[in-house]
């Protein structure tokens, strides 16, 4: 596997985290990557974060990376969009280290935020 840095979509994330009004989310302490060589087949992005024990071990807070599979850059912008969303909703708003699991993480929630981004209805993005 091989990661790159992503400030384009780390650019983007911080526009929609602003524009949905994300508060929670510490812009400064989430980090965008691209990843090469996955064999998965589904997966289009993950988020990853430090354990509370790694952080307290570390004498640091919470710190999400969100990995961008090459799959992802084939995407037209309203579906990255989704995935985007899709990965910040992950981020609990106590920005604990923890994640938010898919009972909240649904497609309903993710169309109701994609929308207020100016999107129409609902698009199919996996």
């Amino acid at each position: 596997m091989k990661y790159d840095y992503a400030p384009d979509l780390k650019e983007r994330l911080v526009n929609i985290v602003n524009r949905l009004q994300m508060n929670h989310v510490d812009v400064n302490r989430v980090e965008c990557l691209r990843s090469f060589g996955s064999s998965t087949k589904r997966t289009l992005a993950r988020c990853h974060t430090i354990g509370k024990v790694m952080q307290k071990g570390m004498k640091t807070g919470a710190f999400y990376t969100i990995e961008f599979l090459e799959k992802f850059d084939k995407l037209n912008k309203s579906d990255q969009d989704k995935v985007i969303i899709h990965e910040l909703l992950h981020i609990p708003k106590t920005f604990g280290g923890g994640f938010r699991q898919h009972d909240f993480v649904c497609e309903e929630n993710i169309d109701k935020l994609h929308r207020s981004l100016g999107y129409p209805q609902k698009t199919t993005w996996f």
